[in-house]
């Protein structure tokens, strides 16, 4: 199982969010240092969020093509993608993964587009779920679809999902094991598992269900897990 570290990017800052709430940031500093610190701890995919494209509020493009000039290892990133020009403007910087949430709620046709023209192991699907159901929008709205039916959707466009438990996000409380199982084993695809990491035993769980990888952020930003050690 990989362990990806998150480098959620706000006002061209590191940050931390609680549930994707804005308002409930902490920064760690610049995310080009950190994102060559994480490489050289080991890190061999890196989990890239803007976060103010996400909500709406601007974006970092700059911090993130600098990111992606000076680490080697893939990227995979999310934010603000909510367009066809857009997702093509990112991938055209040389990130390996996008992360489709919005524009995959709203627009099948165009994730279709994208898997023709770039190939589905390109395109992650964001499926982002509270209380069961998906949401969108910077998590600022939520849907009435639940996420296995949203997955199945998605099967042939992407090369994988990236699920986050919005429930227990930034809360270093632990996982909600039956949820996570319940979307990882929905689908014969690679699920990313991010949201909720507080200890060795949340990361090993995981891993036993079945998640490809985890994404960790606030848990190892606060020195609460090692990465190293996980690695």
């Amino acid at each position: 199982m990989r362990i990806i570290p998150a480098i959620d990017i706000k006002d061209g800052k590191c940050a931390q969010l609680v549930q994707g709430k804005p308002g409930t940031e902490k920064f760690y500093g610049n995310p080009v240092d950190i994102a060559k610190s994480w490489v050289e701890k080991g890190a061999e995919i890196l989990h890239v969020i803007d976060l103010n494209a996400a909500l709406g509020s601007g974006d970092n493009l700059k911090k993130v093509k600098k990111i992606r000039e000076v680490v080697s290892v893939p990227i995979q990133f999310g934010g603000g993608i909510r367009t066809y020009e857009k997702a093509t403007e990112i991938l055209g910087l040389g990130i390996d993964r996008i992360i489709l949430g919005t524009l995959a709620i709203n627009e099948l046709e165009t994730v279709e587009r994208l898997c023709n023209e770039f190939g589905r192991d390109r395109l992650i699907v964001a499926v982002d779920s509270k209380e069961g159901c998906i949401v969108v929008e910077g998590w600022q709205k939520k849907t009435s679809l639940k996420a296995e039916n949203f997955m199945a959707t998605y099967e042939n466009v992407c090369w994988g999902f990236l699920f986050t438990d919005v429930d227990v996000e930034g809360m270093m409380q632990g996982i909600d094991e039956e949820e996570l199982m319940r979307v990882v084993k929905s689908t014969s695809l690679p699920v990313i598992v991010s949201g909720g990491m507080s200890s060795k035993g949340d990361v090993r769980k995981a891993g036993d269900i079945g998640a490809w990888g985890v994404v960790l952020g606030k848990a190892v930003y606060e020195g609460i897990l090692d990465f190293e050690d996980l690695v």
